[in-house]
């Protein structure tokens, strides 16, 4: 898996980090409105010999926050999870809850993408049988032709010659057009399997890491994890979550590419028109700008091999879901303690 697609959010790019700036915002302009309040009493206070030792007191204290980088840690953890808890009331932002959410997505994509391949079969098979039948009506035509020919029945022969003609050059659109099924079908297929792993995955990893993550913050009080961070230590409760995060961020961008997909495949049948023989330019359009498009998430660098593999497919064979050894995120978890 590539690092960089798993490279954590900053904290302000979250939805807690978005509250947090808005708090901030607010904070900024409450603090400015009050030190304009309070402004003359400050003046007062200064004026006073040791009211002035205390506000330096304070003040050095302010400035001591500020430059000492293990107190600025402290404060932006306590900031940080204030936020969190904040914004956690109005939306899901708990990783191992939105994970769950993403498995109940992928069942219902992994039903559609099962009909949808179903479809796609059909309208194979149907397209197999129209070129057959094209190619047993071209062959009939030709030797009719050739019989007229030699009965020196001309009209005849040039009727049934135009006619072979015009059903090999449908033939020929028919075959470019059920080349771009096959290509359409060998995704469908494999996006399935490896859509397959990916929920076992995900299904795995919420299983283990819930019970993980609860023993956790049984063991990580609120004082042990600000007192790790004024140490310059590393957090493993807030290391926990973070990979938690990576994981449902990466599975919300693949869940968006399969989704994509299958608007995409959908609309390249709702162009096709077997019963007529005709087809949309702008379906293959879309499968053809699909195909130049980069490196899939779902696929890796299956995808031009897919792509480009020139061999027919099979139909009937079934779908095997490939096992895997090792689950592709449990290198996230790989962090001291």
């Amino acid at each position: 898996m590539d690092d960089n697609s798993l490279k954590p959010k900053s904290f302000w790019k979250k939805p807690e980090g978005k509250t947090g700036m808005l708090f901030m915002g607010l904070l900024g302009a409450g603090g400015l409105y009050g030190l304009y309040k309070v402004l003359p009493f400050l003046i007062q206070i200064a004026e006073n010999t040791l009211y002035l030792g205390v506000l330096l007191a304070v003040l050095g204290a302010l400035i001591y926050m500020v430059l000492d980088p293990k107190m600025r840690n402290l404060i932006f953890y306590m900031y940080k999870s204030f936020m969190r808890w904040i914004t956690g009331i109005f939306i899901q932002i708990d990783p191992i809850g939105i994970l769950k959410s993403y498995i109940d997505d992928l069942k219902n994509n992994l039903r559609k993408m099962n009909k949808q391949i179903a479809v796609l079969k059909g309208q194979m098979k149907r397209l197999q049988q129209i070129i057959y039948d094209n190619k047993k009506s071209i062959n009939s035509n030709l030797k009719l032709a050739s019989a007229a020919k030699e009965k020196d029945k001309k009209g005849i022969m040039i009727l049934k010659s135009r006619k072979a003609g015009r059903l090999q050059e449908s033939n020929l659109k028919l075959d470019g057009l059920y080349k771009k099924m096959e290509v359409l079908y060998r995704v469908l297929i494999k996006m399935y399997e490896n859509s397959e792993i990916l929920l076992e995955d995900i299904e795995d990893q919420v299983m283990v890491k819930e019970q993980e993550r609860k023993a956790i913050r049984a063991s990580h009080s609120a004082m042990k994890s600000a007192m790790n961070i004024i140490s310059g230590n590393n957090d493993k409760k807030e290391m926990f979550d973070r990979a938690l995060e990576v994981i449902a961020e990466d599975v919300s961008m693949k869940i968006g590419e399969m989704e994509r997909f299958m608007d995409m495949s959908t609309n390249f049948m709702d162009s096709i028109d077997l019963q007529n023989g005709i087809f949309e330019e702008e379906g293959l359009e879309l499968l053809e700008k699909w195909e130049k498009e980069g490196v899939s998430l779902i696929l890796g660098n299956q995808k031009d091999l897919l792509v480009h593999d020139q061999h027919s497919v099979d139909l009937d064979a079934p779908i095997v879901k490939t096992k895997t050894q090792n689950n592709q995120y449990s290198d996230l978890f790989n962090f001291e303690d």
